[in-house]
């Protein structure tokens, strides 16, 4: 669970990151699930963007692919949202402690 000065800080990280899974009319697919493990295991930290066209709101995409990945929703606003989800091996952002 991120404290409220981690998420801070993983907000102000994702600000510059470029959104690179879209979830569409195909909702929250397996293909989409893997894209999502194969980016938070390299990047850690992921933007994410809910298309019109998409079956479910936002915030219920989030929770679904962060609950199937194993990841932590940090934000959702609008269509946009971002995951984390820690690497114990090499780690890319050293979150502050609580």
């Amino acid at each position: 669970m991120l404290t409220s000065k981690q998420r801070a800080y993983l907000k102000a990280e994702a600000n510059q990151l470029p959104t690179i899974l879209m979830v569409g009319k195909g909702g929250v697919s397996d293909d989409v699930i893997q894209q999502a493990v194969d980016a938070l295991r390299k990047r850690e930290l992921i933007k994410c963007k809910v298309l019109e066209t998409a079956p479910k709101i936002p915030r219920e995409t989030a929770e679904e692919i962060a609950a199937r990945t194993g990841a932590e929703v940090v934000q959702v606003i609008g269509t946009k949202f971002i995951l984390y989800l820690a690497n114990p091996k090499e780690p890319v952002y050293t979150l502050p402690q609580a």
